[in-house]
């Protein structure tokens, strides 16, 4: 079964010279201003747009969720930290933008590489916080290799998939260097331990991977697989990975303690109404009942704020901008270029799905941000890159 069907890279071609009565000086000048407009075209404007509303509104639901109405200082420190982070990953997508796009075809393994030792570094000499190790420190700045870990897969697996010499459906055993290479940083991240950032690595790559081709007896034995796994693999999660579990199937059974989370936010969620209470007017995110409203559970924190109509103005942006992430990898001229652009919307619609699931208690909570919308410095430095990558690709899809 295959989704999408895309050509290999397609040679450039230089200009022709023909006789259209112009001299040499004003056919160079009307080429000139030609490309320049070619050039404009060819910027994705829209995704540039919804990406820094997008950024904006959680920057605003970042200060609300950390406002203390006594401090001298206007400007919170999670706020204050977040807009230079927000600047630090600007400045990245900017110089990535005009690097083009198959350098990352070239740098997808040595990447993947680096990835697996910054991973391990975090097993030898990470910090500890909140009983995870997940993290490096960098001259101050912490750095979260688990979320570098969701990039690098993406780019080795469109490297492998791209470079396959058959036609697809792939089957079974030919699945085993793209299941290598899923597992290798899943291990690392389960051992941190980080479920749920190891649940979205294989979850993108599955579409990845089913974007390409697979059969439909894979795709049964994936499943039954998979299954198999989660049983097995439920002797080996930790007992508050367990109690989130059982939480999300019985919410009310512990409501002051594993399921406090839950319970409250789907109390900002529902107070918030049709209209929502107005910015910096929720009670829940103000009288911090709300637990963790600047990072996993900042969507409450939104939607008490700005209400159903608000939470639908949010869902219609998030969908907008994975349309378009669709469209690009339709479009890209090569099969890399599409390959990873689909990983890309995968990355966003699963970490959007999660979040909003758990937050709702759709969902076990499983500690994953908003993207774009959610405090921390390195996922708003990943999903800057990613959508970096993709306007490059969208930006250079006709050669």
């Amino acid at each position: 079964m295959t989704l999408f069907r895309h050509n290999k890279h397609r040679p450039t071609r230089i200009g022709t010279s023909r006789e259209d009565g112009f001299s040499p000086e004003t056919r160079s000048h009307l080429s000139e201003k030609s490309l320049e407009r070619n050039r404009l075209d060819g910027f994705d404007y829209l995704t540039f747009i919804l990406t820094f509303i997008l950024v904006g509104l959680g920057i605003l639901t970042i200060y609300s969720a950390t406002y203390n109405p006594e401090a001298s200082n206007w400007l919170t420190g999670c706020c204050r930290k977040q807009l230079i982070w927000v600047m630090i990953a600007t400045g990245t997508g900017v110089a990535l933008f005009w690097i083009h796009y198959n350098i990352f075809y070239q740098a997808a393994y040595p990447l993947y590489g680096l990835t697996i030792l910054l991973l391990l570094a975090v097993e030898v000499a990470g910090s500890k916080h909140m009983g995870a190790t997940r993290w490096l420190s960098f001259g101050g700045l912490n750095v979260q290799p688990s979320e570098f870990a969701k990039l690098s897969v993406i780019l080795a697996l469109a490297r492998y998939l791209s470079d396959r010499r058959l036609p697809p459906p792939y089957n079974l055993r030919e699945l085993l260097t793209p299941a290598f290479i899923i597992a290798m940083p899943a291990i690392f991240i389960l051992k941190q331990p980080d479920l749920g950032t190891a649940m979205l690595i294989i979850l993108i790559s599955g579409v990845t991977i089913l974007i390409a081709g697979v059969t439909r007896g894979t795709i049964i034995t994936l499943g039954l697989s998979a299954l198999s796994a989660a049983l097995v693999g439920w002797q080996f999660l930790h007992s508050y990975q367990k109690q989130r579990i059982l939480t999300f199937l019985d919410p009310e059974k512990d409501p002051l303690g594993s399921g406090y989370h839950i319970a409250q936010s789907k109390i900002a969620i529902g107070a918030g109404k049709l209209f929502g209470k107005g910015f910096l007017k929720g009670t829940q995110n103000s009288l911090h009942f709300l637990p963790e409203q600047h990072t996993d559970f900042i969507f409450a924190a939104y939607a008490e704020q700005w209400g159903f109509l608000g939470v639908l103005a949010l869902l219609a942006l998030y969908f907008t901008f994975l349309f378009r992430a669709l469209n690009i990898a339709m479009e890209a001229r090569d099969s890399f270029g599409s390959y990873l652009a689909t990983g890309i919307a995968a990355i966003f619609f699963w970490q959007v799905t999660i979040n909003i699931g758990m937050v709702s208690g759709l969902m076990p909570v499983v500690g994953i941000p908003l993207p774009l919308f959610s405090y921390g410095g390195t996922s708003m430095l990943t999903s800057m890159i990613l959508i970096s990558i993709l306007l490059n690709i969208h930006y250079r899809r006709k050669g």
